[in-house]
């Protein structure tokens, strides 16, 4: 009970590591204290007050009996995923969000500071979102979605495939990883305008324009492109409530080939030892946002149903808690 208590306390931890760039500079080999001292601007007792923490919690460790510091296991895993930095930063914003826990709840959820995040997503026509109101939640995204892209990548093999088509597909992140895993696969991406916009320069940016288009549209109300024999929903249905995600998946099913395969791609209610994920953290996380819910296999089978798929098959992801893979098809075939 006691660790529960304590969460908060370790995430701001972590989140002092992270502003004062310590990771970083421990990258090259264990530093010294004075010289910490100097570059961090802390006091010796400030200094091993978080030293001390952030070893407890595995993100540092001491050597040469204490009179250096160098990386922890899971400072050195941080590093090795650059992505999540960015996330720590925005847990920032989400924690604000969170200080009246039960006002968050009798209000029913979509508080000030997530939901300004994606406020262009509730909004009566989306697809009229500038720019400037798409990028901090777009990169956001991107950030977090090469880890992502590698976990689904390497549960489904997409050199089977003609033509992808990623809904959702934000700034194009997983289309480049996709499209380097798949050197001949034709690449569609579908999000907002502005967004498509950011994905067509990163396409080109990654010297695939000639294999890779994007499309702007609102998923919600707008027809899908077609003729793609695979079609991609990455963290897209939790984001949305059941109606919307009904809404989602049918136009899916109209857009996809006959012989088509739908992946989806995110964190699933029930996961082994991931409960505390899915339920908790994703919970609470998308009642802040406004919009979403997080789902079982059950629940999302169901609305495969409901939108004219078959049942889903389940692929093995090395990171289950952060994302699984399921695989459907248009219910008249039923071989997945």
């Amino acid at each position: 009970m006691f660790d529960i208590c304590a969460g908060f306390v370790y995430s701001q931890v972590l989140l002092a590591c992270v502003r004062l760039k310590l990771f970083e500079r421990l990258r090259a080999g264990p530093r010294s204290l004075s010289g910490l001292e100097a570059e961090l601007g802390l006091t010796r007792d400030a200094l091993l007050t978080l030293l001390n923490a952030a070893q407890a919690l595995g993100l540092v460790r001491w050597s040469r009996g204490g009179e250096q510091c160098g990386l922890g296991q899971h400072g050195a895993a941080l590093l090795g995923n650059p992505g999540l930095l960015p996330m720590i930063e925005h847990h920032a914003a989400f924690y604000s969000d969170l200080r009246d826990p039960v006002a968050l709840l009798r209000q029913g959820g979509g508080a000030q500071n997530l939901s300004s995040y994606w406020s262009y997503a509730r909004a009566d026509n989306p697809t009229a979102a500038t720019s400037q109101q798409v990028e901090s939640y777009t990169a956001l995204m991107a950030a977090s979605q090469s880890l992502i892209s590698s976990e689904i990548l390497g549960a489904y093999d997409l050199t089977r495939h003609r033509a992808l088509l990623d809904v959702g597909g934000g700034d194009g992140t997983f289309c480049v990883a996709a499209a380097s895993a798949a050197p001949r696969l034709l690449i569609r991406c579908f999000d907002l305008p502005a967004v498509a916009e950011r994905a067509q320069r990163r396409f080109a940016n990654a010297g695939i324009a000639d294999r890779a288009q994007a499309f702007g549209g609102s998923f919600l109300s707008d027809p899908l492109p077609t003729g793609c024999d695979v079609i991609s929903l990455v963290r897209v249905l939790h984001d949305h409530d059941d109606a919307q995600a009904l809404r989602i998946l049918r136009g899916v099913r109209d857009a996809i080939a006959p012989d088509g395969t739908l992946l989806i791609a995110e964190p699933l209610a029930g996961t082994t030892g991931g409960a505390h994920v899915a339920e908790a953290y994703f919970g609470m996380y998308l009642l802040a946002m406004g919009s979403g819910k997080p789902r079982n296999l059950r629940s999302v089978s169901d609305l495969l149903t409901g939108a004219g798929f078959s049942q889903p098959t389940v692929r093995s992801t090395r990171l289950p808690m952060n994302v699984r893979v399921l695989v459907a098809r248009p219910a008249r075939n039923n071989k997945v």
